[in-house]
């Protein structure tokens, strides 16, 4: 953990302000090192394991340097998945919350025009998986004269599912005066060929990856037949008894298979894979960082965009086929300096997985024995006690930083002529509320949202009640989100 605090850097009252309400106290390893190396608009290649920090890393200085009065985008974030583009999309719109830092995210099976639209807008940062930002590119849709950051999230994933050639067809048509900054868990060659070709002189950090994964998770191995796999996952989650629980599997067949066993077990669990409608992919992601359930079933790539501090239990149901989701997998857990525990079930005829994923992390996995039938008895108690429960969030950075907002929304937009300094000048008006009160606006045809800080969205709302804009009566309400 490095030494440095936030106060070190040259960060706006409003930034501060935000990190405070985030409880982002302390940067991390990687956030302290690429901070200083961001906001001095250098290049930089980033090796970094999942849960180190990396989203705030870029985060942070891209909000920082962001200038409000610019409408169109100014920073480019590539993710191989869509739910990872919505998590650094939430976290940016978090970080950039007081500075008005609009941030949206862009990726495919969502209708083109609703997101032509919202581009439309002033819109900061535009957070997208390769294939759909490279489609508005095509179309004109999404602006490119303004980008001044780029960054690449999780690259080596990105090379694994076949989008080197989107990935570097959209680096071409960026401006050349960009920063560009790489952050991947791992630099396979073709990683490092990207970065040679496209970047000026990147400063090139490593973070360790022995902190993370022995000091903050305790790894294990249970070698077991595949026919036991479903008894032995029931007995460890008795005996583990966590507050909360990813259990990864190969392939959507065995989420399915593993859900429906739990479920008739009583277990409070959701599961999560490809072959869901995304929108119940996304509902079920936002289910477990609230705490809904306990238990999240998932393939890999499903999960990829989990950004949750408090899992304390991830089990490899099936060994990942490639070593490098391994280190994906287990950094779910023991995230933000809290303990976690990896528990890996392995068949007899998996050693070389096993041997291949220990050379890769550097350290052998030790064994540990299947739970015994009286320490399962023993535990039961404690487990049906806890299971019928709701699972307590300790630390909701979302909820925490939205307490004191409240989104309004107005029955007028576009079609109505109205602009986002008609609301500005309309509010700020309100005795006892100024501008620095007044978050985001979003204008559309026929509606629009305002985003009213500090606690003052009751007062906004009551006053506007009773109030024209531009001379126009709108309904006020406030928004469902």
């Amino acid at each position: 953990m490095s030494e440095r605090s936030f106060e070190d850097y040259k960060l706006s009252d409003e930034i501060r302000r935000a990190l405070a309400l985030l409880k982002y106290e302390t940067p991390t390893e990687v956030q302290s090192e690429v901070l200083q190396v961001a906001l001095g608009n250098q290049d930089v290649v980033v090796k970094s394991q999942t849960g180190s920090g990396k989203t705030a890393s870029f985060g942070i200085p891209i909000c920082e340097m962001i200038e409000w009065e610019e409408k169109n985008p100014q920073a480019l974030i590539l993710t191989p998945t869509r739910e990872l583009a919505v998590q650094v999309r939430e976290d940016i719109t978090n970080i950039g919350r007081f500075k008005r830092i609009k941030a949206m995210a862009v990726y495919g099976k969502e209708p083109f025009a609703k997101q032509k639209e919202e581009l439309k807008q002033k819109t900061h940062v535009v957070v997208g998986t390769p294939g759909r930002v490279m489609d508005h590119i095509e179309r004109g849709t999404l602006v490119l004269d303004q980008m001044k950051y780029f960054i690449i999230d999780e690259a080596d994933e990105m090379l694994n599912m076949g989008f080197i050639d989107e990935v570097e067809a959209i680096i071409q048509e960026l401006p050349s005066d960009r920063v560009t900054m790489v952050f991947s868990a791992t630099l396979p060659k073709d990683v490092e060929n990207l970065c040679h070709k496209y970047m000026k002189d990147p400063i090139n950090i490593e973070i360790a990856a022995t902190g993370m994964t022995t000091d903050t998770i305790d790894h294990y191995l249970i070698e077991v037949k595949e026919e036991g796999k479903i008894s032995l996952l029931k007995d460890v989650t008795v005996v583990e008894n966590p507050e909360s629980c990813i259990i990864f599997c190969r392939t959507k067949d065995h989420v399915d298979t593993v859900f429906t066993e739990l479920d008739e077990a009583n277990y409070s669990c959701e599961r999560l894979h490809g072959g869901l409608e995304q929108e119940d992919r996304f509902a079920v992601m936002d289910g477990f960082k609230r705490g809904n359930f306990r238990y999240l079933v998932a393939t890999d790539v499903a999960a990829r965009g989990i950004d949750i501090d408090n899992v304390t239990l991830v089990i490899n149901y099936d060994v990942p086929m490639e070593k490098e989701s391994y280190v994906h997998r287990t950094g779910r857990t023991g995230r933000a300096g809290n303990k976690g525990k990896a528990i890996t079930f392995a068949t007899p005829y998996e050693g070389k997985f096993i041997k291949a994923i220990e050379r890769y992390i550097g350290f052998e996995i030790p064994s540990m024995e299947a739970p015994g039938h009286e320490e399962v008895t023993g535990r039961k108690a404690a487990f049906d006690e806890k299971i019928s429960g709701r699972r307590v969030v300790k630390n909701n950075k979302t909820a925490r930083i939205n307490k004191d907002i409240m989104k309004l929304h107005f029955s007028g937009g576009k079609k109505k002529k109205l602009r986002a300094v008609d609301f500005v000048g309309t509010i700020a008006n309100i005795p006892g509320v100024t501008a620095d009160d007044i978050g985001i606006i979003t204008i559309q045809d026929n509606l629009s949202y305002v985003d009213i800080l500090n606690g003052k969205g009751s007062l906004v709302l009551q006053a506007m009640e009773h109030t024209t804009i531009k001379g126009k009566k709108l309904k006020v309400s406030k928004a469902i989100k």
